[in-house]
């Protein structure tokens, strides 16, 4: 039987440069849009460079800069605190799980996985938040939700258990203790993981809108998401509301509507964007050594 020739190197690279371009684009018009002028996008439509160059849209959205940055604050505080306690939990708990000496390993795993299939639902959720542990206006309740998902459990389990059990029983035998083994130990040696972890974690927050609208009405207390949403919310209400909008005194034909959409995008997830080259080279090494095991 004739063996199968291998892929040359070369088609990979082009395969990818062109993958590679075809998820550049779509961002790269959604940067062009937000800095075209509304008119020239109805007349001419979207275009990867602007025909009509216009900072409409950002100036809308900046109309209250306060706001603005006070929204941005709210998700960083809530993205850097959400991150690092979720990132140590989940890691403690991979921990616990991954360790062929615990007893209970085998029923620990199934309860942390029962919990991906089936959750408390909606109701229990906010009663839980609101009349038991009092977190309504508080930013607790924008990260306790979010804290620890079984998922990543399942993810840092499955790095944790390819470590080599040698080396917790020789710290062992040197008289250290578990958390000493833990922080010492096996937190360097899981740096690839925590940072894939920590990335989709980081994610995860600074996405997070719906428990803000759930939780929070201070408005000192609303995060970026939460506000933008409310903004296109806003948006759309203008544009389909003519009346009302000539009421207020807005000429629809340059109230930026879709360049604003696309403003909103970009500075959503234009930060984002951002952090995530510094933690590339860990990213693609997490996802490929702490892939699930059986």
């Amino acid at each position: 039987m004739q063996q199968a020739r291998p892929i040359p190197r070369t088609l990979i690279h082009l395969f990818f440069v062109v993958l590679s371009i075809l998820m550049i684009l779509p961002f790269l018009l959604v940067v062009a849009v937000s800095l075209t002028d509304e008119q020239a996008l109805t007349q001419h439509g979207y275009q990867f460079w602007p025909s009509d160059f216009s900072l409409n849209a950002y100036r809308y959205m900046l109309d209250s800069p306060v706001i603005l940055f006070r929204a941005y604050e709210v998700t960083l505080i809530v993205t850097v605190v959400g991150t690092i306690v979720s990132l140590l939990i989940t890691a403690m708990t991979a921990y616990v799980v991954s360790r062929p000496d615990y007893r209970y390993n085998r029923m620990t795993t199934f309860y942390v996985f029962f919990t991906m299939l089936f959750s408390g639902g909606l109701v229990p959720s906010y009663i839980l938040v609101t009349q038991y542990l009092h977190l309504k206006d508080s930013l607790l309740a924008l990260i306790l939700p979010v804290l620890l998902s079984p998922f990543n459990i399942m993810v840092m389990k499955g790095f944790l258990s390819k470590l080599p059990f040698e080396v917790i029983e020789s710290a062992k035998i040197d008289g250290a203790r578990e958390f000493k083994i833990f922080f010492r130990i096996i937190l360097p040696l899981s740096t690839p993981a925590l940072a894939t972890m920590g990335l989709l974690i980081a994610f995860a927050y600074w996405n997070e809108w719906f428990n803000a609208m759930l939780y929070i009405d201070d408005p000192n207390k609303v995060p970026l998401q939460l506000l933008l949403v409310r903004t296109l919310n806003s948006i759309e209400f203008i544009t389909a509301n003519s009346d009302f909008a000539q009421q207020l005194g807005i000429d629809l034909s340059h109230f930026p509507n879709n360049s604003a959409r696309m403003a909103i995008a970009v500075l959503a997830g234009g930060p984002m964007l951002i952090v995530f080259p510094f933690f590339q080279r860990f990213f693609v090494k997490g996802l490929t050594v702490g892939s699930l095991k059986g």
